[in-house]
């Protein structure tokens, strides 16, 4: 048998699958699932999605090589994803800033193009009818989803009442949802690298009948626990890898999803044309009255 200490997550359970039992078997399946994702998770949680009991994961870990969980979740955390930043860092050579900013242009808009072609219109008319309906909005995004979140809520905002920002901090979460029910939207961005709480709260808003919109950069057939909660889900799927001699970005872009809730609140304001239009004159009063924006030159 080679060495497991060197070998990667999915090679190591591989090595053993036959010889595990059933009950280590589904954490096996647990844990690949979620390779990725596992620093948010505890030996407990895994055990419950596995539906098995401590003591199975605990002789699942050990049959992996580690000396228990607390070894295979230090070298988990000690890991560089290959979607992390530190691991691009090292795929490609700088390229002089020009010609680097060029490509970086031509890949976006090529994502952009290629992207709107393969959304499908019945999701976008799904999404919309949701907005336009319920009651509340709620928008929810963490780490760097939580830009396109807090775009998403300002443009809703305008457009149709009662839209608010979940806080992603200090675990208020569940006074957030406490307030909202069956006739309200969670609208939610769940953008790579994911947060490990997403999915516990969306089974808690999804355990009390809240609807859910979730806008995510899974590939179609990519299986995530976020997007299978969701009544709707907008893929904006991640650009391929550029080939060398390209400069790989370190960061993924988020221009599918910023464009898609660009278009969502035009849309919806189409929609509910004359309270959108009764709300935005409102706004612009208000903004008069209040004298807080730069006058145009």
């Amino acid at each position: 048998m080679e060495d497991q200490s060197a070998m990667p997550l999915d090679a190591r359970i591989r090595e053993v699958y036959a010889d595990l039992s059933v009950a280590e078997r589904k954490l096996a399946d647990v844990v690949l699932a979620r390779q990725h994702d596992l620093r948010g998770y505890s030996a407990t949680e895994l055990a419950a999605l596995a539906e098995t009991s401590k003591s199975s994961a605990a002789r699942f870990f050990r049959r992996l090589g580690y000396a228990g969980f607390d070894e295979f979740r230090l070298q988990v955390r000690s890991r560089a994803t290959p979607h992390s930043p530190l691991a691009r860092l090292a795929q490609a050579p700088v390229q002089p800033g020009d010609a680097g900013l060029q490509a970086h242009a031509r890949r976006d808009a090529q994502r952009l193009l290629d992207w709107s072609q393969e959304l499908r219109d019945e999701d976008v008319q799904a999404a919309l009818a949701q907005l336009a309906r319920a009651r509340r909005v709620a928008v929810l995004g963490y780490r760097h989803s939580q830009v396109t979140a807090q775009y998403a809520s300002l443009l809703f905002d305008q457009v149709r009442p009662d839209v608010q920002l979940l806080a992603t901090g200090g675990g208020r979460e569940a006074e957030a949802l406490a307030g909202l029910g069956a006739k309200d939207l969670l609208f939610v961005v769940d953008f790579r690298r994911r947060s490990a709480q997403l999915a516990r709260v969306l089974a808690a808003a999804r355990a009390v009948g809240i609807p859910l919109l979730v806008l995510s950069d899974a590939a179609p057939g990519e299986w995530l626990e976020t997007t299978a909660q969701a009544d709707v889900v907008l893929r904006c799927a991640r650009a391929a890898a550029p080939q060398p001699p390209e400069l790989t970005p370190l960061f993924d872009t988020y221009v599918c999803g910023i464009s898609l809730v660009n278009f969502l609140a035009t849309a919806l304001a189409a929609r509910l044309r004359a309270s959108a239009q009764a709300r935005l004159t409102r706004i612009e009063h208000l903004h008069a009255a209040l004298g807080d924006l730069q006058a145009p030159n």
